[in-house]
């Protein structure tokens, strides 16, 4: 699975949208629409630590490292 897939996925599975997402983290709402329609792991690690911020999960889960998406602190 690549990366943009899980969060795609986590993002639904939460129930956020990405224009929601999209806006309260300066990513744009374009991106996820390229992510959708071809899948990929490149992502910039700010990217990364934006969204894993703002579902509160872990940047393991969304690479894949984990099937666990809580933070371990």
């Amino acid at each position: 699975m690549e990366h943009s897939e899980r969060i795609l996925g986590i993002i639904a599975e939460r129930g956020f949208t990405q224009y929601r997402v999209a806006k309260d983290t300066g990513i744009s709402l374009s991106l996820f629409g390229k992510w959708k329609e071809k899948p990929t792991s490149k992502i910039s690690s700010g990217k990364l630590c934006a969204i894993a911020d703002y579902l509160g999960c872990s940047i393991d889960y969304l690479v894949g490292r984990t099937e666990n998406p809580d933070v371990n602190r």
